[in-house]
């Protein structure tokens, strides 16, 4: 009697992966992202050669040198200790974090009625936000500096960048509001059903599902207050104490502009907490932009 040896019915080993279609695949991801990687170094290397001269010597930061001799820390230091850094600081910070609460306290209610109310002239209130959009701050600068300086004599100070930022943003205003219209109906009808008032649908409702759309205008706005000069410049110039990182800057350049190793310090130290937070933040700012809906 004859034994035949049985065969296994799945081969467990893999057979190679022939080279031509693995070669093929390599080339399609190179040329997808060739582009986005050529991209994305033209963008980092104003960066990188801003950090690596704020690290040299005061000698060879006047040299065609792209690479330090020697690594220099001690200029953030020395930036650090200026005087009237820390001060910049403190306004700056002061500027960006309250002018955004108050921008998030005074858009978040506006946006949520145009998006939910039904009244007479929410259309044209509508238009009115978006044309608010379209005037250039220039247009009207002059008649709100008379304001401020004639009526109410707060120049010299950023009160008269921060206390507008109460009664709204026509952008901030816009987003939210095409984020929420994405917001179904029925999610409000239930909490009235179950005796919810209009403030507190906003507050136990609304909001937990608008934070990608909250956490994208807060960026937004401190970014916008972070990096802001055209304000600083025309209501605080005047007083040394009321300067912000962004004019402040400007101010010591002038005094260091043989020092370019200092400059670029003191440019670093501006720029890090903005870099930093869109690191820690982009998801959540991402989202909240691209969830934002054109829905109307």
């Amino acid at each position: 009697m004859t034994m035949t040896t049985a065969r296994p019915i799945f081969d467990l080993e893999q057979p190679a992966e022939p080279r031509g279609p693995r070669r093929k695949r390599v080339l399609n991801w190179v040329a997808v992202h060739a582009l986005a990687i050529a991209a994305a170094l033209i963008f980092l290397l104003p960066f990188v050669f801003v950090f690596l001269t704020s690290v040299m010597t005061d000698r060879q930061s006047l040299t065609s040198d792209l690479w330090p001799h020697e690594w220099r820390w001690g200029n953030y230091l020395e930036v650090w200790q200026t005087p009237g850094f820390l001060t910049w600081w403190r306004n700056t910070l002061m500027y960006a974090g309250v002018g955004t609460a108050l921008t998030l306290l005074s858009s978040i209610p506006v946006a949520y009625a145009l998006a939910k109310f039904r009244f007479r002239g929410r259309n044209l209130a509508l238009m009115a936000v978006v044309s608010m959009m379209m005037l250039p701050p220039q247009v009207t600068v002059i008649p709100m500096y008379l304001v401020w300086a004639k009526q109410f004599h707060l120049t010299g100070s950023l009160w008269p960048l921060i206390i507008p930022l109460a009664f709204g943003d026509a952008f901030a205003i816009f987003l939210l509001r095409q984020f929420l219209l994405t917001i179904p109906d029925e999610y409000l009808e239930a909490a009235r059903i179950d005796g919810c008032g209009h403030l507190r649908i906003l507050l136990q409702v609304v909001l937990p599902m608008a934070k990608p759309a909250i956490a994208a205008v807060a960026l937004l706005q401190f970014f916008y207050c972070w990096n802001d000069y055209f304000g600083p410049q025309i209501y605080a110039s005047e007083n040394p104490a009321a300067w912000t990182l962004s004019y402040g800057l400007e101010s010591f350049k002038g005094a260091h502009h043989t020092n370019w190793n200092l400059t670029m310090a003191a440019t670093v130290l501006v720029m890090a907490p903005v870099i930093i937070l869109f690191f820690f933040a982009q998801k959540a700012f991402i989202e909240g932009v691209t969830l934002t809906g054109v829905k109307g």
